[in-house]
């Protein structure tokens, strides 16, 4: 390209997609003055950007960008940590969010300054309408990801569509590399359709999947090297997740020790930087593609940083995974969010807690 052609396609870029006011080319301007036009520019954007919406910022300064939204309470799965084995009463469907009411939700959360949403389910890929969600989401002004969260048994099939519609990101579910640990722990067989989707999803290009596994002392905790094995040809993002302490499960406090085990497995792990708000503290293994991380919500708790929501599929608010109760949605949004705690209660609180089976919180 010429030095005028380089201009002018600098100048076209900088007028597309911002408010600033910018001159037309001039013939024979210089690249330098392109580059003081695009200073100028952003000059201007730090001077005129509009403050983050007070109605998604809490009493503590915390501004919440991300968004995650249950679609459903359902799940073609059994997971021994998630759902008790006898079973939960599900919300009756007449109670539930309709997909025009989360659509609508979803807009309202974007103009006021959500720029992340991740879909939940229990299983969001039995939702009948996920790919039309996606779709339409991703029309929204402003929202820059959206990502879904599934067992993975029917994204191998849906994830052509899904990737037209506009899904940015994704995270599976994999507690185990062993299929008959596999069918225990979730009390079905479709190990293959998870791996099929495991694999699949690292064809168009979602760098990286993420994979998260909780890990459950005396029933996983030696696949750590599997799992390191399965990231060194992948570009896996492999995330062990710390148990938690809800209703249909069980939990003490040495599932705590999750961390100091792995150091001692992989010494020669290397930290990588993290975002403010990131809730995974990562690290690369030599050599490998992708890379592992350990979210610790309990030990090493990230609520002084937390800009997240969540909707659950009954149209309830939650502004904390581990609150005691919810708030209704569509008469008190803004209040929940105000009143939200500056982190959430200390561990031994949260282990007496009577909360909800994970299953009807969404994830």
């Amino acid at each position: 390209l010429c030095r005028d052609q380089a201009s002018r396609m600098l100048r076209r870029l900088l007028s597309c997609s911002s408010r600033v006011p910018v001159m037309p080319p001039r013939p024979g301007e210089s690249l330098q003055a392109a580059s003081q036009e695009l200073s100028r520019r952003r000059q201007f954007s730090r001077e005129h950007e509009a403050p983050f919406s007070a109605f998604l910022t809490d009493s503590f300064g915390r501004q919440h960008s991300y968004l995650r939204i249950s679609l459903l309470e359902k799940c073609n799965l059994r997971c021994q940590y998630c759902m008790p084995e006898e079973g939960v009463p599900l919300t009756p469907k007449a109670n539930l969010l309709t997909t025009k009411e989360i659509l609508t939700l979803a807009w309202l959360f974007v103009k006021e300054g959500v720029e992340k949403i991740w879909l939940m389910g229990r299983e969001p890929l039995i939702q009948p309408d996920e790919v039309d969600i996606v779709a339409q989401l991703q029309r929204l002004e402003g929202l820059r990801t959206i990502g879904v969260t599934t067992n993975g048994i029917s994204l191998a099939r849906l994830l052509p569509q899904l990737q037209r519609a506009g899904l940015s990101a994704i995270n599976i579910s994999l507690d185990t590399l062993v299929p008959a640990k596999f069918e225990f722990i979730v009390r079905r067989k479709a190990f293959h359709k998870v791996m099929e989707g495991i694999h699949k999803a690292n064809e168009p290009g979602y760098n990286p999947v993420k994979v998260n596994c909780v890990m459950t002392r005396g029933l996983n905790e030696d696949e750590l090297l599997d799992f390191a094995a399965l990231i060194k040809g992948l570009p896996l993002d492999v995330a062990f997740i710390e148990y938690m302490p809800f209703d249909g499960n069980k939990w003490n406090f040495k599932k705590m020790e999750m961390l100091e085990t792995v150091w001692q497995l992989w010494p020669e792990l290397e930290k990588l930087s993290e975002e403010e708000s990131r809730t995974a503290k990562a690290f690369k293994i030599p050599g490998f593609q992708g890379q592992i991380s350990f979210i610790m919500s309990m030990s090493e708790h990230f609520c002084g940083t937390c800009n997240r929501l969540q909707i659950t599929a009954d149209g309830n608010l939650k502004v904390c995974l581990f609150g005691n109760s919810e708030q209704e949605l569509l008469r008190i949004i803004g209040a929940a969010v105000g009143r939200k705690k500056q982190q959430h209660a200390g561990m031994f609180s949260i282990s007496q807690m009577k909360n909800w089976p994970m299953i009807l919180i969404g994830g």
